[in-house]
């Protein structure tokens, strides 16, 4: 139960506990009783469209990051290409990747995806370890930081995303607000899970060049 209910079912019981409504007409306490109702269900209402836009808003966030983690990953691809343009296989399963993940409609769809495209890229980073001029590539080095930098804002947003469908699940479940959420249709929401559990998805994608 939220604090504003919480509120309105103590006021009135601590009212009938008073008497107050002993001295009040039955015809001034209907309608004064229908009006409390009237504005916790109003209120009510608005809570949960504010919890729900909320959950929309940090879905945007994170396909804001993904977007951009699309965009770098055709210049990481040219580039390393450039070194080993033998390994077309790699090449093709990250360029594959990218459009299934780009092409997501669900949730569960974008996880999915998201998982095959990160392991993709982690295949790609193994190999490019094999060959060590890309140290000194410039573009390679910044490319590999931007996609590490995008990755982490993903996780962020994650967590920012999963806070919220949490609390509006939440409010969706308590009752009496349920009683609301099923006659004005409020659904849950599923969590934007990655598999390999939550320390595998804190852990970006990276490459470490061996020194030499």
């Amino acid at each position: 139960m939220d604090m504003f209910s919480l509120l309105l079912v103590v006021g009135i019981v601590l009212l009938a506990l008073s008497g107050f409504f002993n001295f009040i007409s039955w015809s001034f306490n209907a309608p004064a009783i229908i009006a409390l109702a009237l504005v916790w269900l109003v209120a009510t209402y608005n809570r949960f469209i504010t919890l729900r836009t909320h959950v929309r808003e940090a879905w945007a966030d994170i396909e804001v990051q993904l977007k951009r983690r699309y965009d770098l990953i055709p210049n990481l691809v040219e580039t390393v290409k450039g070194y080993a343009s033998h390994e077309r296989e790699t090449f093709d399963r990250v360029v594959q990747a990218r459009s299934a993940a780009m092409q997501a409609q669900t949730l569960k769809e974008h996880a999915e995806k998201e998982n095959v495209l990160t392991g993709a890229l982690k295949s790609l980073f193994a190999l490019a370890e094999n060959y060590p001029q890309l140290r000194a590539v410039e573009s390679f080095t910044e490319l590999q930081r931007e996609l590490t930098d995008t990755e982490d804002k993903i996780q962020s947003a994650r967590r920012f995303y999963n806070g919220n469908v949490r609390d509006y699940n939440i409010a969706i479940q308590l009752f009496p607000m349920n009683v609301v959420a099923t006659l004005f249709h409020f659904a849950t929401q599923d969590f934007f899970e990655l598999g390999g559990g939550e320390a595998a998805a804190r852990e970006p994608v990276k490459v470490s060049f061996p020194k030499g």
